[in-house]
């Protein structure tokens, strides 16, 4: 096509250099002019080949340009039909791989049905062959039975006859022996009956509570802080009696300013190098302690002196408060507590209850918590929120202001302004049955702070009762005929009764321990369980000469 449009052009030009020619002729120009329009004509015919040539190159180069983009497009479609057939062949392998395998499963099914198949009628046969071994054992027990039977006829026959004989012998009925046996063996039948209905209560009661005294004592157990008790008053030591001169200043100035900033009673007697601070509040004696500490080792004591030490301890005191309360909660493991409730359980090291250390008390209540509730498998979160509010049920003991609420109410409202969990609330307001209890964790801290006010020396009306008790208790074992001695031992939890041996036989014996577990079920009031054992001990003694 390109070829053809520069012979038109050719043509053309052709077509008016004749015409310029047959003008020049027509016209009898001269030569000169003729040779003029030669050279115009050349001149044209040049210009016509020079712009046929740069039209054919420009039609060249667009030609190819327009070949370049027909073959890229053409790669293209080739690249994404490979490419589609790419994934075809892909999808098929995968295709015949996951078919492959459901064949190979299926065969393998297959074998293993063919398997059980075999099995079964294996079963199947030796099933048939214990069948007609068991008829035969059938048939032959059947024929024992009735040999049995047989021997068993006769034998009443024997018995019959063996008992008239004897009638005649002994001159009474078969009814008359009888009752004189029973008769005879009356007594010993009853301490037979009482020594097994003894054992039969005590094992309904294991098993009725078995689980839980299970539990209760594995916590104690587990659990076995010392008990600390604090007393109202706190010795302050000297190193020489001429100090007390300094503290108690002129006409004693020195010593009404120091109770005046501190609320404590100074009381100096006779007694040696010794003052003692009296103060129902354990944290206004520590820090009368304390600044009067400081006092005797600066040696300056006056008013102003004695007010700028006491406000410079109340603060150094708040200060040790949060670290005691961040110490307790990092040794109990316990997270993200309020700074305010971290204050309070600080404050709990200088309050005590009953002469229990408060803080002590709480942090062994959070031990028994977190035990118990591990010990119930109730999950690691219940657990975690059981050692909190064992930490904080007492944490109304402490309040900064004077309040007409209990100490339980009073604790569930600062946990609750302090955002702790409903279920830690509710434990701390119901362990003293103020709040209806809503929660697990809640008798599980109700239980665990009386185990801990409860153990033994915990606290000082706690000590007397238990003492008291144990008196009662070896008293009411002495008080029956024939006890030697009775001695309480295990912390009350056993009695050991020693009778005399001439006075309370065997059988006696085991009476005398259901009676004595009767009583003291009966008439006393007491934790767990208490294990009565009577001894009976006979001696021979000969001496040999």
């Amino acid at each position: 096509m390109d070829s053809g449009l520069v012979s038109i052009i050719i043509g053309l030009v052709t077509l008016a250099i004749g015409f310029f020619i047959g003008k020049a002729l027509s016209a009898k120009n001269s030569g000169a002019q003729l040779a003029e329009a030669e050279a115009a004509a050349k001149r044209l015919l040049e210009d016509a080949q020079r712009e046929a040539e740069a039209l054919k190159k420009t039609k060249s180069v667009e030609a190819k340009q327009h070949f370049l983009e027909l073959k890229e497009k053409h790669d293209e479609d080739v690249r994404q039909r490979t490419q589609r057939l790419q994934e075809s062949e892909a999808k098929l392998k995968q295709h015949q791989q996951s078919n492959t395998e459901k064949y190979q499963t299926l065969q393998k099914e297959r074998q293993d049905l063919q398997k059980e198949k075999g099995e079964f009628q294996k079963a199947i046969s030796q099933n048939e062959a214990e069948r007609e071994k068991l008829t035969k054992e059938l048939a032959a027990t059947a024929q024992k039975q009735e040999q049995l039977n047989a021997v068993q006829q006769e034998l009443l026959l024997h018995q019959e006859r063996y008992r008239e004989e004897l009638e005649k012998v002994s001159g009474l009925k078969a009814e008359d022996a009888r009752l004189q046996l029973i008769e005879s063996i009356k007594e010993e039948a009853r301490t037979a009956a009482m020594a097994h209905v003894k054992e039969i209560m005590e094992e309904a009661k294991v098993n009725a509570n078995k689980e839980a005294k299970k539990i209760i004592i594995q916590t104690i157990q587990r659990s076995g802080s010392e008990q600390a008790i604090e007393n109202a008053v706190t010795v302050f030591n000297l190193e020489s009696d001429e100090v007390k001169g300094q503290i108690i200043g002129r006409e004693g100035r020195n010593i009404r300013a120091l109770e005046a900033a501190t609320g404590v009673d100074l009381i100096i007697d006779d007694t040696p190098e010794a003052i003692v601070l009296s103060c129902f509040d354990p944290l206004r004696r520590e820090i009368a302690r304390l600044a009067l500490q400081k006092l005797v080792q600066d040696g300056r004591i006056h008013p102003a002196r004695i007010e700028e030490v006491v406000e410079k301890t109340r603060k150094m005191l708040e200060e040790q408060i949060m670290e005691i309360g961040e110490r307790t909660i990092i040794e109990l493991g316990i997270h993200g507590l309020h700074k305010d409730l971290v204050r309070v359980v600080g404050k709990m090291r200088y309050r005590s209850s009953y002469g229990q250390n408060l803080l002590h008390h709480s942090k062994e209540t959070a031990t028994l918590c977190g035990i118990m509730a591990a010990e119930l498998g109730l999950g690691q979160k219940v657990v975690k929120l059981a050692k909190r509010a064992g930490l904080l049920h007492d944490i109304g003991k402490v309040p900064d202001e004077e309040t007409e609420l209990s100490h339980a109410l009073l604790g569930a409202k600062l946990a609750e302004k302090a955002g702790e969990h409903a279920a830690v609330v509710n434990a701390i307001g119901a362990h003293h049955d103020e709040m209806e209890m809503q929660y697990i964790i809640s008798p599980i801290v109700q239980a665990c702070d009386a185990i801990s006010g409860a153990r033994p020396g915990a606290r000082r009306e706690m000590m007397q009762q238990y003492i008291q008790r144990i008196k009662d208790l070896e008293a009411l074992a002495q008080s029956y005929k024939g006890v030697e001695k009775a001695y309480a031992i295990q912390a009350g939890r056993e009695l050991r009764v020693m009778v005399e041996a001439d006075k309370v036989s065997d059988s006696e014996s085991a009476q005398l321990s259901f009676d004595i577990a009767d009583k003291i079920q009966k008439e006393m009031q007491f934790p767990g369980q208490i294990k009565v054992t009577v001894i009976r001990e006979t001696r021979a003694v000969s001496v040999a000469r």
